[in-house]
């Protein structure tokens, strides 16, 4: 007898389209649609202090973060955390986050959006705008599509550019 609501969803690791900005890869693994609409989820990995996102919240899904490798940086509303290797963090809805790898080290980190959002061809847009072929115009006319409204956060650019010096 099955029990469960919905078929398995399930990602071979070489099924994976692997995306690329400069110092980010972005691994999609399963949306919202694969998932019955129950989570969204890629791995990315990050170069030596790269930023991963920017200041942002969802107003539909909840985010965790699993750190797999290296260090995680992550701003939840007023706190900034860092986050080693197998630690882990969920962020609430209309939380104001953002994330990087944490200065002088490199991260690999699985995220999940629960419940799931589409947000495939968000992560699609921004290899586009890193190679050039879309606008920071696109994004910004895309947050209610992916459910990623940006927000000015001072306080983390403080935090990551005094860190780089």
């Amino acid at each position: 007898m099955n029990t469960t609501p919905h078929p398995l969803a399930v990602r071979q690791p070489g099924e994976a389209e692997t995306l690329h900005t400069e110092s980010v890869t972005m691994r999609l693994l399963i949306d919202a649609e694969q998932a019955h609409g129950t989570a969204s989820t890629l791995e990315v990995t990050m170069d030596r202090g790269a930023d991963g996102a920017a200041p942002h919240f969802h107003t539909l899904s909840d985010e965790l973060f699993y750190v797999a490798d290296g260090e995680l940086q992550l701003m939840a509303g007023d706190r900034i955390v860092t986050v080693g290797a197998g630690g882990v963090a969920v962020v609430p809805k209309t939380t104001v986050h953002a994330f990087g790898a944490a200065p002088g080290h490199g991260a690999r980190i699985l995220i999940a959006l629960m419940p799931g959002v589409q947000r495939f061809g968000y992560f699609r847009l921004l290899e586009r705008i890193a190679r050039g072929e879309a606008t920071l115009d696109e994004l910004a006319a895309s947050q209610d599509e992916y459910d990623n409204h940006f927000v000015d956060a001072p306080r983390w650019w403080q935090e990551r550019n005094a860190q780089r010096r």
